[in-house]
């Protein structure tokens, strides 16, 4: 059985907004990129719907980036192993 692959945000958007363009049928852009039309298609109708969102709020994104949730996560990290030793240290 195949793996599923995944696709980056910044690929999805491209072939969405080639898609969106109209020069070129969903099923050449689909082989182009080496996807299912249906993914095309669902790539460009969720670029529609959230299209009124980046508007909305003023084109920033909502809620912390992935690397500040990484960042986010290393730091609990280290506190928790921080917390671990300290505690020990009053036994």
């Amino acid at each position: 059985m195949a793996k599923r692959r995944k696709f980056t945000d910044q690929f999805k958007a491209k072939v969405a907004l080639e898609a969106l363009r109209g020069d070129k049928t969903i099923q050449e852009i689909a082989a182009r990129h080496q996807v299912h039309p249906n993914q095309v298609s669902t790539w460009k109708r969720q670029a529609v719907e959230g299209m009124a969102d980046v508007f909305a709020r003023g084109g920033k994104p909502e809620g912390p980036t992935e690397a500040e949730v990484k960042e986010l996560h290393a730091k609990i990290g280290r506190l928790a192993i921080e917390n671990d030793f300290l505690s020990q240290g009053l036994k």
